[in-house]
Order: structure tokens, then sequence, then C-alpha cells
């Protein structure tokens, strides 16, 4: 079976529309005040590589219910104003998650390229996330 469209046309044409900041900016943008980083990983992925310290976690299946303030399972964090910095492991996840939550209307979101897996290589800061 041949697919109309495959993930990397799909990541693709959202990074068109996004905003993709490379780790420095990502970093300079850590612990202000305005800024929320939204992990969009899988649970298990987080107990075995850790996270962003601080980062709101956000499992991606379950990412526009929480963005949507008419659902029952939305998050305040999504309707706080601030700019929201979503990442996955590898940056494709959150590419996909930040067109998807653009097109609902989100302001101020982008996306770190190369995801946690850059930040880790860049030796920026990590904590441990226990089960």
């Amino acid at each position: 079976m041949k697919l109309k469209v495959g993930y990397r046309a799909l990541i693709e044409a959202a990074e068109r529309e996004i905003e993709t900041l490379d780790v420095e900016r990502a970093r300079a943008l850590y612990g202000d005040d305005d800024t929320v980083f939204v992990d969009l990983r899988d649970p298990r992925e987080l107990t075995r590589e850790g996270k962003i310290p601080g980062a709101f976690h956000a499992p991606r299946g379950m990412l526009e219910f929480w963005v949507d303030p008419e659902s029952p399972y939305h998050k305040d964090v999504f309707s706080s104003g601030k700019r929201l910095v979503f990442y996955c492991q590898s940056g494709w996840r959150s590419a996909l998650a930040t067109q998807a939550v653009q097109q609902m209307g989100l302001p101020r979101v982008c996306h770190i390229g190369g995801g946690f897996s850059a930040w880790k290589a860049a030796e920026a800061p990590v904590e441990t996330v226990s089960k």
C-alpha cells in the first residue's frame, strides 16, 4: 500500500507553518516566568530519559482535549496566555502537535527542533522522573 502522504511530508509541512527553536534559543527561554515547557512524550519515556525540569507533561494523545477550554479534560496551563514550548524525543511529534494547536487557535506556541535528544546533547538541565 502506498500512502498519499507519509510522516516526513507531514512533518515538513508542519515545520513550514510553525516556529522551531534550536536548543540555544530554547535554553534562553528556560526559567522565564512567561514560558512553559510542555513535554509531549509517553510516560515511559519520561521515566527512562528524564525531562526538562519544571516541564508540564501532556501526553501527545490528550493534547487537543487538554487545550480546548470547552473540553471536559481542559488544563488551565493551555489558557494561561504564556508562551508554550513543546518538545518530544526528536522533534517530530512536537512539530505536528505545534501545528495542530496553532490550527486550533492557540497563540504563542513553538517547539524545540531535535527535541529532548538535542536538549540532552547540549547538556541542558534534566531532571529524573520516578514512576
